[in-house]
C-alpha cells in the first residue's frame, strides 16, 4: 500500500529520535559537554603559559572563560535539537522549549560580560567597563523568564485539535517531517558557522535558527488549518508564530531591551495559552472519549504526549 511522503519521512524522524532520546544517547551527550568543557580549560592554560605557533594562537582564548562560552554553545545546540525533536509532540511545548533556549543564551552573555573583565578580575576593571547592570539585567531577566515559563507549562492541557485518529496520525506526522527538515538545515548551518568560525569569521548560528522556525511555524499553522480550520486553532497556532518573531528579535536587540523582548514573548505566550484553554471549545464529536492521554506513546510523566496539539 502506497503511503505519503510524510509518513515515510516520519519513519526517518523516529529513527534519529529514538538514540537521542535514549538514556545512551543522554549519557553520551553529558560527557561529551564536560569533557569539551575540560578540554578547552586545559588547552587554555596551555596556550597562557607556553608560545604555541601563531595560527594556534591566534585561534585559542587565554581566558578560561572561553570554556564556559563553548560549554554554554554546545548546550544551546542540544537544546535545540530536543526543541525539533519535541515540535513533533506539542507545537505549545516546542514554544516553551524556544523561550528556554533564550533563557540560556541570557544566561550566556552574562558570562561573557564577565569573561571582559580578564583576569584576575579586579573592581576597577569592573568599574571601568560599566557593564555590570547589564551583567545584573540579563541574569535576572533569564531568572524572571525561567519563572513566568513554570506558569506557562503548568497551564498548558494539550487539546488534540481533530478527534479522528487517522487525520491525528496524519497530523503529527507532518510535523515530524517539518522537524527532520530542520534538523537538516541546523546541521547545514552549524558546519557553515564552524567553517567561518575557523577562518575567523563569526556567525550568528541560533539567530539564523529562530529565523526558520518562523517560517516552519507559519507552515505549521497552514498545515494544521487540514485538520481543523476552527478560529480557536488558527489563532493560537499563529501567536506561537508571532512569540518566536519576538524571540528572533531579542537575540539581535541590545542589552536590557533583549531582556524587555524575551519577558513579553512568555507573557504573550501564557495569555495566549490560557485564552485558548478556556475559550476553545473540546473536540469530543468523532471517537467519542478521545484525549490526549489515551494516545500516548511515552510513559513519562515529565513529557507531552505525543502529538496533543
Amino acid at each position: 500500500m502506497h503511503r505519503p511522503i510524510t509518513y515515510r519521512l516520519a519513519s526517518i524522524f523516529d529513527a534519529l529520535e529514538q538514540p537521542w532520546e535514549g538514556m545512551r544517547g543522554r549519557r553520551t551527550i553529558g560527557n561529551i559537554l564536560v569533557a569539551a568543557f575540560i578540554v578547552t580549560l586545559v588547552v587554555v592554560e596551555i596556550n597562557r603559559q607556553f608560545t604555541l605557533p601563531p595560527i594556534l594562537e591566534n585561534n585559542i582564548s587565554t581566558s578560561h572563560f572561553a570554556a564556559v562560552d563553548i560549554a554554554f554553545n554546545l548546550l544551546l545546540i542540544v537544546e535545540v535539537i530536543d526543541l525539533v525533536f519535541g515540535l513533533a509532540r506539542s507545537v505549545s511545548r516546542a514554544a516553551g522549549k524556544q523561550i528556554e533556549i533564550l533563557s540560556l543564551i541570557l544566561l550566556r552573555d552574562s558570562f561573557k560580560g564577565y569573561a571582559a573583565y580578564g583576569e584576575p578580575v579586579v573592581w576597577e576593571n569592573i568599574m571601568e567597563t560599566g557593564t555590570l547592570p547589564v551583567i545584573a539585567a540579563e541574569a535576572v531577566g533569564a531568572l524572571l523568564i525561567f519563572v513566568v515559563l513554570g506558569f506557562y507549562y503548568r497551564i498548558q492541557r494539550h487539546k488534540p485539535i481533530t478527534a479522528d485518529e487517522q487525520e491525528q496520525a496524519g497530523f503529527v506526522a507532518a510535523k515530524k517531517a517539518i522537524a527532520l527538515g530542520l534538523l537538516i538545515v541546523f546541521g547545514i548551518t552549524g558546519i557553515s558557522a564552524g567553517i567561518a568560525w575557523l577562518n575567523g569569521i563569526e556567525r550568528k548560528l541560533f539567530d539564523a535558527f529562530f529565523t526558520v522556525m518562523i517560517f516552519s511555524d507559519i507552515l505549521i499553522v497552514l498545515i494544521s488549518l487540514r485538520y481543523s480550520s476552527t478560529y480557536h486553532v488558527a489563532f493560537r497556532n499563529s501567536g506561537f508564530a508571532v512569540a518566536t518573531v519576538f524571540i528572533r528579535l531579542a537575540l539581535i536587540a541590545p542589552p536590557f531591551i533583549d531582556v524587555g523582548l524575551g519577558l513579553g514573548a512568555i507573557l504573550f505566550m501564557v495569555g495566549l495559552s490560557a485564552s485558548y484553554n478556556n475559550f476553545a471549545p473540546d473536540i469530543l464529536e468523532v471517537g467519542e472519549g478521545f484525549t490526549e492521554d489515551e494516545h500516548s506513546t511515552d510513559e513519562s510523566p515529565q513529557t507531552t504526549p505525543l502529538g496533543a496539539d
